[in-house]
This record gives structure tokens, C-alpha cells and sequence, in this order.
């Protein structure tokens, strides 16, 4: 029943027969369901009672909860071997050994003609191959560019988000200064723990906002990052000294980035990213438990103990081989008796030992794994198929799933790129022409020269061909009818580049002519002789 308002009390004092009416409308109101309210969002029927929601904020929803998501994220990718899978699968097809730079210079609008920009992105190349195949672009020199793009884009998948300082670091011998450092994402967080969600002053400067790490203004827009000199959760923390904040500025004042992002937002106004097995983390940690418990029980099932009951006490080594000290599981508890194959152990009087029946390994379990990892892979956009690398249907079903998968790696190629390949790119592009080891007239000057000469696109490993005649003939004709272009259907095909592929192919043609020409005249009766003959009449 519903109470009465202050409302409903006055005009009980002068109508009550009015006043219950009121109440009483009002309580037929709650039980009146329309649209959503007959479904989803109903709150009468029993299916739905038992539903508990809690909705908040992305801050509430997402940012409070990311200190758990992320350790048990690493957790599962290090202990249960379909998250593992699943990330790894996601990186090898995403990124490979690393997504390569195709120089796509706009040539008509600089003013240059198809052969100065060809040998303009040629030249590019070169002097981007000078700095990324190296470890000296990684600020810790470990891993070159490709290397730091698998790290990158693991380090996103499996926390949920990832970030790149681009500090400038001169090195005797080495042509460029730029370097590339990434950190891990609980670096990235607010000072002393705390989120501010109000103009305050924070290590003696005013600041709006600050939700984990990320600082906005007052428009909400990012301005700086708060970034933590040591690992949190590091053992050593306490020992290199106290923990403090850097603040780091979004953009330099050229506008040039100080720090790159690496995030998939699902919510405006989302501030930090979401580990992408964050939706399947309980059923993955429950088919892990199954899993280990169907192996122990196999295991268990398959050892050959046998117990013997002796007439009077025994204190000496059981009979038959007894357990080495690596086998025992409980070595403190000198009464515990353990299993191992083909052991042979002595009980006491009235000791007895009782097993029940295990039935395994369970005739269900792979029916059962099956259905889970379908709906593990459905919730991470990749087909069973290619998850558990089996291939066993039919060829359409297993077409499909690869065409599926496909849609999902290019899309995740395309964000990665945007938000860490191609700013490196254009911020190593702006230093070689500073250096002047690229000329490029009117590039600090105007934002469309600019762009007209950093436009690039990245190319990664191509898509797995099931029937790869079928695949090239689709392509020509792709080609042919005007659908494509030959540089993009080499991209898809095998990850090259067309234009550096028709320049080797040319070099290859002409030594093939000259190789054919030796070869036809070997095979002349006398050939070598006539033609030196020929030239001595001469």
C-alpha cells in the first residue's frame, strides 16, 4: 500500500474519502506496467524480483571497479588456458610481429608528381627503418617498434588500457631522439588514492577533476595524466622510496602529444579502459575450477594403489616402493596417506580405505566446455573455431567463421593504429623534418600540408586463406571492375606492399630475360662458338 504524502495528509484532514482514493490510484499505478515495464524492466513478475541492478555513473559502473578487473584479468591470462588464448589470439591477428607503415604522401595537393611522391615514401621508409627496427626507439632499449606495438596492444587487452610517454633522449649515433616508453596502467592513477570530483588543490596545484589518474577542466575534456613514479602493487615500493605523482600534460605546447592513450571507450564519459575478458571472468574462473577438478579426478582415477590391512601395528616403510619426497603433497602430516601409481601402502587394524566411484574422465566434459566456450567467445567477438583452433566442420562453416573474425581484427587494427601507431608516426615524421633529413616544404606552417604529408596507413598480417586460388582470382576481379585497388588487395593478401612489390618484380623480370637468354644460348648447337666465330670474321 502506498503511504501518504504531506499532500494526501491535508486533504485527509478535510476529505478523507478523497484522500484514500488518492492512495489507493496511486498504489494501482505502481502495478501498471506498459512497454519495457511488461519485460525487461518489469519488477512484479517472480523471473524478474530475484534480478538485483544497481546502475550508476561510468565512474561508479566502470572506475571504481578497475583495481579488481585488472588483477583478476592477469590472473586468468596467467592460470586458465582459454583466457590465455583468447588475448593471445587477439594480438597474433591484430598485430603479428607488428603492424608496417605504407606512405600515402597526397601528391596533388602538394603539388608533386606520382614519381617524386613514390620516391618521397620511399625515402620515408628508409629513414623510419632507422629508427624503428632498433631498440633504440624503446625508451628501456628492450624491444624495437613492432615488438613495442605486441606489448602495447596485449597490455590493452589485458588491462584494459595502456599508455605511451614520447620523451626526447639524444644518443650519440643515432640520428633521431624520440623515444617511446610505455606504462603499465596501474601507473596511471590518482594521487594518494583519491579521486577528486570537485575544484581542489592537489599537490599544490588547482585542478578540477581527477578520476583515476585522468584530469579533465571544467568542459570535461583530458588535459593531463597523473602518473606514479613506482608500480603500486610492486613488492619493492616501500623500499625505492615514497610513492609520488608526476603530472604529465596531455599536449605539449606545439600541440605536439605528450601522452598516447591506448583505450576502447563503451560509455561516454569514461574516463580509464575495461579488460576485455572483464564480461566473462566469472565463467572463465568456473571453467577453470572444472577443468582442474576433472583433471585431478582423472588423475586420481588412474593410479594404481593397493592397501594392505595388517594383523598387528607396523611402523616401519610400507611395503613396495615407498613415495619420493617430491611426489608428497602434505609432508608436515607424517599420518597422511597418499596415492601414487603402482604404490603399495600398509594400513593399521580396523584402517580401512573407501573410495568413491569417480566415473571420469566425464563422458559430458567436452560437451559441456564446448557450450561454455561458445558463449566465452561469443561475448569476445571470436568464433570457437579459431579460439580452440579447430577446424573440424565444414569448409562454409569454418569460411564463416574466419570472414567473422576478420571484421573484428580489422576493427581493432584500425582504433590501435589511430591511437599509437600513427601518432608515433607523425611525431617521428615532425622530427626527421626537423633534422632536415626529410624535406617537406610548409609542414610546421600549415595543418593540411601536414596531413597531406603524414598520411599513412598500416598494414598487418593478412587474413587466413582457406582456399587461397579462390581468394586471389576474387581479388583480380576485384581489381579489374574498378571495386579495389591492387595496393589494397595486397594488403589483405599477404600484409606487402604493391608499388615495393611492381619495383622488385621489374628487377626480377630483367635478370630472368638475361638468365633465359644465357640458358637458349647453351642449349644452341655451337651458339657460343658461331658467336665468337662471328666476332673474329668481324
Amino acid at each position: 500500500m502506498a503511504k501518504q504524502n504531506f499532500l494526501d495528509k491535508c486533504i485527509a484532514a478535510v476529505s478523507p474519502v478523497r484522500a484514500v482514493r488518492r492512495v489507493a490510484a496511486r498504489t494501482a499505478l505502481e502495478f501498471a506496467n506498459s512497454g519495457y515495464g511488461n519485460y525487461g524492466a518489469n519488477l512484479t513478475k517472480k523471473s524478474m524480483r530475484g534480478w538485483m541492478f544497481f546502475g550508476g555513473s561510468p565512474k561508479e559502473d566502470i572506475e571504481d571497479n578497475l583495481d579488481v578487473l585488472r588483477q583478476r584479468s592477469r590472473d586468468a591470462y596467467m592460470g586458465i588456458p582459454t583466457a590465455s588464448a583468447a588475448l593471445k589470439t587477439l594480438r597474433t591477428n591484430v598485430v603479428a610481429g607488428g603492424l608496417m607503415p605504407s606512405p600515402q604522401i597526397d601528391a596533388e595537393y602538394l603539388k608533386l608528381t606520382n614519381e617524386q611522391a613514390e620516391a618521397m615514401q620511399a625515402q620515408i621508409l628508409r629513414e623510419f627503418a632507422l629508427w624503428a627496427d632498433t631498440p633504440v626507439c624503446d625508451a628501456d632499449r628492450v624491444d624495437n617498434f613492432y615488438k613495442l606495438q605486441q606489448l602495447a596492444f596485449l597490455s590493452y587487452l589485458m588491462n584494459g588500457d595502456a599508455f605511451a610517454l614520447l620523451p626526447m633522449k639524444e644518443q650519440p649515433g643515432q640520428p633521431y631522439s624520440l623515444r617511446v616508453r610505455l606504462i603499465e596502467a596501474d601507473r596511471v592513477c590518482s594521487p594518494d588514492g583519491y579521486d577528486r570530483l570537485v575544484p581542489c588543490e592537489v599537490k599544490g596545484r588547482k585542478v578540477y577533476s581527477i578520476v583515476q589518474g585522468i584530469e579533465t577542466d571544467e568542459d570535461g575534456m583530458v588535459i593531463a595524466y597523473w602518473i606514479c613514479n613506482q608500480h603500486p602493487l610492486s613488492s619493492l615500493a616501500n623500499q625505492t622510496g615514497p610513492m609520488e605523482w608526476v603530472r604529465v600534460e596531455a599536449y605539449g605546447s606545439s600541440g605536439r602529444p605528450n601522452v598516447l592513450h591506448i583505450m576502447n571507450r563503451e560509455r561516454a564519459g569514461q574516463r580509464r579502459g575495461v579488460p576485455i575478458l572483464a564480461p566473462v571472468l566469472e565463467a572463465l574462473k568456473q571453467l577453470g575450477r572444472y577443468t582442474d577438478a576433472e583433471i585431478t579426478a582423472a588423475v586420481i582415477s588412474a593410479m594404481f594403489t593397493v592397501f594392505v590391512e595388517n594383523a598387528t601395528v607396523q611402523n616401519g616403510t610400507p611395503i613396495g616402493e615407498m613415495l619420493p619426497p617430491e611426489m608428497l603433497v602434505d609432508t608436515q602430516d607424517q599420518g597422511s596417506i597418499e596415492l601414487a601409481p603402482g604404490a603399495i601402502l600398509s594400513l593399521n587394524p580396523g584402517e580401512t580405505v573407501k573410495f568413491a566411484d569417480p566415473t571420469h574422465p566425464n563422458s559430458a566434459y567436452d560437451a559441456f566446455f564446448d557450450a561454455m566456450v561458445k558463449e566465452i567467445s561469443s561475448a569476445l567477438e571470436i568464433p570457437p573455431e579459431v579460439l580452440e583452433k579447430q577446424f573440424t566442420k565444414n569448409f562454409s562453416s569454418a569460411r564463416g567463421s574466419l570472414n567473422e573474425f576478420w571484421r573484428t581484427c580489422e576493427m581493432q587494427r584500425d582504433w590501435f593504429s589511430d591511437d599509437f601507431c600513427q601518432p608515433v608516426y607523425e611525431t617521428w615524421f615532425a622530427e626527421a623534418v626537423a633534422r632536415r633529413r626529410i624535406q617537406a616544404p610548409g609542414f610546421f606552417s600549415d595543418p593540411a600540408i601536414r596531413k597531406a604529408y603524414t598520411d599513412c596507413k598500416w598494414n598487418g598480417p593478412s587474413r587466413t586463406a582457406l582456399n587461397p586460388s579462390q581468394e586471389v582470382e576474387a581479388a583480380a576481379k576485384r581489381v579489374d571492375a574498378g571495386f579495389s585497388t591492387a595496393e589494397e588487395e595486397t594488403a589483405k593478401l599477404t600484409g606487402g606492399d604493391y608499388n615495393r612489390n611492381i619495383r622488385k618484380r621489374v628487377v626480377e623480370a630483367k635478370r630472368k630475360r638475361e638468365v633465359d637468354e644465357i640458358a637458349n644460348q647453351s642449349k644452341t648447337p655451337g651458339g657460343a662458338g658461331q658467336e665468337k666465330g662471328g666476332e673474329s670474321g668481324a
